[in-house]
Parts: structure tokens; sequence; C-alpha cells
């Protein structure tokens, strides 16, 4: 498995060498894709002679894996607030559009979020492009992927131009799993996520028994929250069965590769957090930055 490093804030002030390469990979992709809806392969070139920034001179570049509700936004913001680097959500890229206009585009993705569909690559990797171009000219410098890659077409893709240093994959038992989705609220006016699922599961079959107390909002959120609309038992379903056929396999491409770090849940954030830091070897981190806050 990739080393992993210990970072400081000292560190993390570096550009991404190879975003721009990215970007005009991923817009080239989309292009020719729409124009030529039946293209089975990437119709670019990319250039490997690029330089690439080594690892101890830019901050982290790392993907999270794991089924829809394992907590995968969650963890990842968090590690991001703790490393001062962007947490890029396909999940939340795709809800922004949905909500930033009533174009073809946006009526296509409500109809296949509703459906508990997967986007398919070339809407994905348009809305990826334009995010990394704007944090680009912000100055951002490493990130954490959340939701991306989902196929090993796109992890395929952003093995040739990007440097992934760790994939870590979250993984849950599917019960708790879909009580964790039904759960699941977002405040309509601050955007935040919550869970109203109170979660209390009995060992069986050889699987430990797990608690996960509601991560509830505050009093002035309460009554602004909404449920995702493809936060149904079918839809769940669906989504874990679609996640099962289709992204699964992405693990193994990381695996083989020796990127892939599996870490399983043993229970909500107060219990996963200090354990997750720990296997990131980040724990010590954590503890110098609150005694110098």
């Amino acid at each position: 498995m990739a080393a992993l490093f210990r970072y400081s804030k000292s560190s993390t002030v570096s550009s991404l060498s190879s975003t721009s390469l990215f970007r005009r990979c991923f817009s080239s992709a989309v292009a020719a894709e729409l124009s030529s809806p039946t293209t089975t392969t990437l119709p670019f070139n990319l250039d490997h002679n690029l330089p690439r920034k080594d690892p101890k001179d830019r901050n982290v570049q790392w993907v999270f894996l794991g089924c829809p509700g394992v907590g995968k936004g969650t963890y990842a913001s968090r590690l991001c607030n703790l490393l001062g680097i962007p947490h890029i959500a396909t999940g939340d890229l795709v809800r922004e559009e949905l909500a930033s206009s009533s174009s073809p585009l946006s009526r296509q993705l409500s109809e296949i979020v509703n459906q508990g569909k997967l986007v398919s690559d070339e809407i994905i990797i348009n809305l990826l492009s334009k995010r990394l171009e704007a944090g680009e000219a912000k100055g951002e410098s490493g990130f954490i992927l959340d939701g991306f890659p989902r196929t090993i077409r796109q992890a395929e893709i952003l093995e040739e131009v990007i440097d992934i240093d760790l994939v870590v994959n979250l993984k849950l038992r599917e019960d708790v799993l879909l009580e964790k989705c039904l759960g699941r609220r977002i405040c309509g006016q601050c955007g935040k996520n919550f869970n109203l699922a109170s979660i209390n599961v009995k060992g069986v079959n050889g699987n430990p028994g797990m608690s996960m107390p509601p991560l509830l909002p505050p009093t002035h959120c309460m009554s602004k929250l909404i449920t995702r609309a493809d936060d149904t038992e079918t839809v769940v379903k669906e989504r874990l069965q679609v996640y099962n056929e289709k992204s699964q396999p992405v693990e193994e491409y990381y695996r083989s590769r020796g990127k892939l770090l599996e870490f399983n849940l043993p229970g909500g954030i107060p219990e996963s957090w200090p354990k997750l830091l720990k296997v990131l070897n980040l724990d010590d981190f954590e503890e110098k930055l609150s005694a110098a806050a």
C-alpha cells in the first residue's frame, strides 16, 4: 500500500500541477462522446511526460469509496477541514446542478437521481472538470474526491492524469446502511446534512452489534429539514444493488495497485473518527493542531 505521510499546514500550499491536464482531457472526452454517443474508448491522447509533483511537495490527493449512505461525505469533510484541502463530492456537484436551473441537463439529472440510477460518465466528468477548473483558479492544493471514480473506466482516466496517493474504502453492514439512508435529512436553508436515525442493531450471524446515535440539527434547522427525493426504501435498495454490481470492481482496481485502505466503521462518529485518524497516521497531527489552537 502506498506510504502514508504526516502533513503540516506549511506543506499544504502548492498548486495542483496536473489539474489543467485533467480538465483538458475530461473536457475533450465529454465533447467527443456527446457528439458520438456510441464511442466506447476515449478519443484523446494523454501526455505521460508531464511533470507531477512529488507527494512530499504537495498536499494529499485521496479518494473516498463506499456504498451510498456509508458516510463518505461526513468523514471526507472532516479530514478536509483537518488538512486544509477541498472536499469534492460529485453528489454535491449533481445536486448543485439540479438546483441551478431548469436546463435540459437539470431535468435529465432529476429523472436519473429520482430513479436511483448512476449518472453517466459524461455528465459526471463535465461537472467535475468545471469544479477542478474553478478550484485551480482559486489556488486550491490537494483534494479528497468523494463519489468519483465510480467505474473502472473513470478510475483509468484519473490514473492517467493525476497521482492518487490513497483510496479509503469505508465499509458498513447493509442493514445499517439502509437505516442510515432513510434517516438522512438536509436543512433547506443552510444545506447541512443531518440524520434522524437512532441505530441500535444486535449482532447476528457473526456480525457484531452496532450503535449509532442520531446526528440531530440545531433548533433553528429543525423546522427546515427536507428528505432527499432518492432516500426512499425502494430507491436506496436499488442504489445499493447498482453499487454492488457496477462500482465495487473499482475497489479491486485500486487494491491491485496497492492504494486501497479498507476501513470497517465500528459505529458512529465518536467511535469511528479517532480510529480512522489512527489508521491514516493523523491522530498526532490532530492533537498538535488542537494544542496550537
